[in-house]
């Protein structure tokens, strides 16, 4: 190795620890890194990824699969700050800028998106085939209900959707589902039925659901080999990250993809899997040491996110799981506060302390509210919380509500999926509304098949004007940037005219289309086709995750599933009582799945980087019902010796804040709580 390649190495490897430098060196075979929450993994895959690209591996033969866009996103820009950064190999890395090819990096979703549209034809679908929203499968299991005349209200069209959906992510089709145990029953019989009718609609239509992108895309890799040596071929170096949520149907993906060297690195945390109720399954980790020959198995176990008190809890809380992978996370960071604990009397004092605490860390600690996070088990919760924030006056954003999930958006969306899918009835049906043209559902379904010469004069003209509309659009998307793609679809359908002149809220949709513009530039240095499939993918895979992607100074209001791979300085994890966090399904106690709600609250509590509060309330409204509840299991496991009364802390009684007696023992948090007398 030459002078320059050496110093190149070193300044590549010098801010990582041993373990990490040990995962980046280790390029052939395969490579298991059980990661720690907040122990570098991204950092490792990243540098891994860079020590490739520098050793001669061609960029584009490098692949790697994240579970959110956010993770990619993260992943691309510190992989090209780190090639960029480096003097020795500025010369040729730059172009990576400047049409050099990149390593492939997405979610498994869009990996599928992107095989899929690459052959299309050997399975029969447009290039531009649509993507099924949760919204457009309901609409569509309903319909399949109305017509093989069962009752909606009483075989509920989410749960039919579930059990197809869970029967996909186990690598099961329609047929092998109807000749299962499950399939036999009463229930799973009707489903079989709903699921064949339901393909007709994804087949008529041109389109496939969330879960088809990947079990068309493991079905076509498993029947054609030409096409998996292919992939095997383009892809010789497999990075996959998260590993402990991959499900059958991603694993068996893993598989197909991996060539003949085996070189093949996965990331992960047993400790972090809170996703088996999408069929993700944290044995896969165990499993990959027995699917492949002499794996490399290197343990990341330094945190560099959190306190030593965070820590400790953290500890506490997942040791007591016996299905695990023995590891023990250390710091070398301080010991940190100690852990705020709040026994509220009722939900709104819950509430109110939380508020009233984030609006003194702000406005006394001059802590950016961005640096704050709530977490709550349950998104019925956030509405409290959200009602005494806005009396407070503290910024807050709640993740769930996507800005492709906006109603304007969606229109908008709609009319060029349309243009590019003629076959897609749900979006013919959304554009013709949005605004409205004086086409119903008799006039679309002529239009659909063809019959328009039979509809009346007036109609005819109604029908022509609207199929002009989509050729146009049709005709300016693949010739222009995305962005004036959507400029053009917000003026010529009409909305601009109806939003401007309307309500207060009509024109904040306006503001919202013209936000839409301003996200499509991103993607405007793309070819014009390249760049519209990539924005309708990415509209259709969005994460609540995307939305922090906007700068929005505030307090972020989230799910603890949400919060999974972000981090933030402080952290609330509230409502921690029995029934809601460990979790029950409708108060069936029965249905408690105890190392997996464990898992889910290891997760809350290592989100948190230098300050961290627990709270529960006395009582608290559910279903309607206002329930008196126990303090959850989980605060018995702390150690009082990290632990401090938050009330105490509030009114300076028993010593004050930080005073030996602000120590909370847990224990007897069951035996009854002090409420102060005053307005809740």
């Amino acid at each position: 190795m030459s002078t320059n390649n050496q110093q190149s190495e070193q300044s590549h490897l010098k801010e990582l620890n041993r373990p990490q430098r040990e995962a980046v060196l280790h390029t052939n075979g395969p490579l298991l890194i059980i990661a720690g929450a907040g122990a570098g993994k991204t950092r490792t895959i990243t540098h891994r990824i860079v020590h490739l690209i520098k050793s001669g591996v061609a960029p584009e033969n490098i692949l790697a699969v994240t579970f959110t866009n956010k993770a990619a996103k993260e992943m691309r820009e510190r992989m090209r700050d780190l090639l960029n950064s480096d003097d020795e190999i500025n010369r040729p890395i730059n172009a990576l800028s400047s049409g050099m090819s990149m390593p492939f990096m997405a979610t498994f979703h869009s990996l599928g998106v992107h095989i899929l549209r690459e052959n299309h034809e050997l399975l029969g679908l447009p290039r531009n085939f649509t993507i099924f929203d949760r919204a457009d499968s309901l609409r569509a299991i309903k319909s399949a209900l109305v017509k093989l005349d069962y009752d909606p209200k009483q075989y509920e069209p989410k749960t039919i959707l579930g059990i197809i959906s869970k029967s996909k992510g186990s690598n099961m089709g329609r047929e092998e589902f109807t000749g299962s145990a499950a399939g036999g029953s009463y229930y799973g019989e009707i489903a079989g039925k709903v699921w064949q009718e339901y393909d007709k609609t994804l087949n008529k239509e041109g389109a496939l659901d969330f879960d088809d992108l990947l079990i068309k895309t493991h079905d076509l890799l498993a029947g054609h080999e030409e096409v998996r040596k292919k992939y095997q071929k383009r892809w010789q170096y497999l990075h996959i990250d998260e590993y402990q949520d991959t499900n059958a149907v991603q694993y068996d993906l893993v598989r197909l993809l991996v060539g003949e060297e085996q070189n093949i690195c996965v990331v992960g945390d047993g400790d972090q899997c809170v996703y088996t109720w999408r069929q993700a399954k944290p044995e896969n980790i165990n499993y990959f040491e027995k699917e492949f020959d002499n794996v490399k198995t290197i343990l990341l176990e330094q945190n560099y996110r959190s306190t030593q008190n965070i820590l400790a809890a953290a500890n506490d809380i997942i040791t007591k799981n016996t299905n695990r992978k023995d590891k023990k996370l250390f710091t070398q960071n301080n010991e940190g506060d100690n852990i705020s604990v709040y026994s509220a009397y009722s939900a709104g004092d819950e509430a109110r302390y939380i508020a009233g605490e984030c609006e003194r860390l702000i406005n006394d600690g001059g802590v950016a509210p961005r640096d704050i996070a709530v977490l709550y088990r349950a998104n019925f919760q956030s509405r409290g919380l959200e009602e005494r924030f806005l009396y407070s006056g503290v910024p807050y954003q709640v993740l769930g509500t996507k800005f492709f999930d906006r109603k304007e958006v969606k229109d908008v969306l709609s009319y060029l999926k349309a243009a590019l899918n003629p076959k897609s009835t749900v979006d013919m049906a959304r554009a013709v509304a949005s605004p409205p043209r004086g086409i119903g559902k008799m006039t679309l379904t002529k239009m659909l098949s063809g019959e328009e010469h039979t509809l009346g004069p007036a109609l005819q003209e109604k029908a022509r004007k609207f199929n002009n509309l989509l050729t146009e659009i049709k005709h300016v998307a693949l010739s222009s940037k995305p962005s004036e793609t959507f400029t053009h679809i917000i003026k010529a359908s009409g909305m601009e005219s109806k939003y401007k002149n309307g309500t207060e809220e009509e024109r904040e949709r306006l503001e919202n289309l013209k936000e839409l513009v301003t996200l499509a530039t991103k993607y405007d240095a793309l070819e014009p086709q390249e760049g519209i499939e990539h924005i309708l993918q990415d509209a259709a895979l969005a994460t609540d995750q995307d939305e922090l992607e906007e700068d929005n100074n505030a307090v972020k209001l989230m799910t603890v599933h949400a919060s999974k791979g972000l981090e933030f300085d402080y952290v609330f994890v509230t409502g921690l009582e029995e029934g809601l966090f460990p979790h029950e399904k409708m108060g069936d106690s029965a249905d408690i799945d105890e190392e997996e709600e464990r898992r889910l609250f290891y997760v809350a509590i290592t989100r948190a980087g230098q300050k961290l509060y627990l709270t529960h309330a006395t009582t608290r409204t559910i279903y309607g019902k206002e329930q008196v509840n126990m303090p959850s299991q989980f605060l018995n496991d702390l150690d009082p010796s990290y632990l401090e009364d938050a009330r105490a802390t509030l009114t300076g009684e028993d010593g004050g804040a930080g005073g030996e007696s602000d120590k909370v023992d847990p224990h007897t948090l069951s035996q009854g709580v002090r409420v102060d007398l005053i307005d809740f």
